[in-house]
């Protein structure tokens, strides 16, 4: 296969991945968002309708769905599109993280950021969360294993260039060649290189895996 050709087939992969992302996410907002709307909407209409007077349970009951309401919207904005995509890249990385340890308490994270990063383009920034959240997806398992996956991500700069770092150790031999053999992998490599025209390299040594994404 050619190297174009292996471009093509990653940005056709990177495509439905993020179809898949904006799909599930509709799906999402008519199954839950919409329907919670319309019930708020119709208990509100019906009591204009039977003239009935609010007790305060009845008054706390609805602030309650209101503000489960907001907090919904809120987590869908952050899915879609991070708030400190515009200002932080170690921020963004940092609420990637924070969603993932929460939801996946059996993987062991440990992150170094620094305390002062350049100011990138917003979309540049979004492209490095979302090849970091792949990469997560793919190499790591989403239900708990017997023995602790420890993931060691860094962000510093060298010189002029970002070097993002994602160290991976499994907890033995059968678990790294599964997950660091994903033909995935591959299309990962190359969205990334084409997309923010950037290089990427990555290599396993004893039980860990190690990607670097320079740009």
């Amino acid at each position: 296969m050619t190297s174009e050709q292996r471009i093509q087939q990653a940005l056709q992969w990177w495509f439905y991945r993020e179809f898949l992302k904006l799909f599930l996410e509709s799906e999402k907002i008519r199954d839950d968002l919409l329907q919670e709307s319309f019930t708020i909407r119709r208990n509100l209409d019906l009591l204009a309708i039977d003239n009935q007077t609010l007790s305060v349970t009845n008054i706390q009951a609805y602030i309650e769905k209101i503000d489960n309401f907001h907090h919904s919207l809120v987590q869908l904005s952050d899915r879609l599109c991070l708030t400190s995509i515009q200002d932080s890249l170690p921020l963004s990385i940092e609420y990637l993280l924070e969603s993932w340890i929460d939801s996946h308490q059996h993987l062991d994270f440990q992150l170094k950021m620094p305390v002062y990063w350049r100011t990138e383009a917003p979309e540049r920034n979004w492209i490095i969360i979302r090849v970091l959240e792949e990469l997560l997806r793919i190499t790591l398992p989403e239900t708990e294993i017997l023995l602790p996956i420890y993931i060691h991500i860094t962000l510093k700069p060298i010189g002029s260039i970002g070097l993002l770092s994602v160290k991976i150790y499994y907890p033995d031999i059968s678990t790294l060649i599964f997950y660091s053999h994903v033909p995935e992998l591959e299309h990962l490599y190359h969205s990334f290189n084409f997309l923010i025209s950037g290089k990427c390299c990555y290599f396993n040594k004893n039980l860990m895996s190690v990607w670097h994404f320079y740009w």
